[in-house]
């Protein structure tokens, strides 16, 4: 069931930017995007690494999970899990500095959506209370540059 789920999400959502690996096409450093839901983010706890069993290819790139369990929870509802702005830094984007790849390392949960970053700093700005500000600007960098 993943595997053509899996080749249909791939092939609907191939052109949309993703932040992965460039040779390896692996998402956001390798980590389990459905894990982040869980975490604690005071104090932040570190993002959870997927394994190469559990693999799910969506919009162009391998999204790794920590168990079949998070694999399948992705595969049955991907718009839920995956990071916004498909794991581009939401810092950069608000900045409009443009489309810049995180490694999954900086995370943080606003509003039931996850966000990345790509550094600490960008993700401290974020959680400064004028988070929904930032998205804006974000979405409509987002909006431009993901056509």
């Amino acid at each position: 069931m993943v595997m053509v789920l899996s080749l249909v999400m791939q092939t609907a959502f191939a052109a949309e930017p993703v932040s992965k690996n460039r040779f390896s096409s692996v998402a956001i450093g390798g980590h389990d995007t459905v894990a982040y839901h869980s975490l604690n983010a005071e104090p932040q706890e570190s993002a959870v690494s997927g394994k190469k069993s559990f693999v799910v290819k969506y919009k162009g790139a391998k999204w790794r999970f920590l168990s079949q369990k998070s694999a399948d929870l992705f595969a049955a509802d991907p718009e839920r899990y995956q990071p916004a702005y498909n794991g581009h830094c939401a810092n950069a984007l608000s900045l409009g500095k443009g489309l810049v790849k995180t490694d999954g390392t900086h995370w943080e949960i606003l509003g039931d959506q996850l966000y990345l970053f790509y550094a600490g700093a960008g993700r401290m700005r974020w959680t400064d209370g004028n988070w929904q500000t930032y998205k804006v600007a974000s979405d409509a960098a987002w909006g431009e540059l993901s056509k």
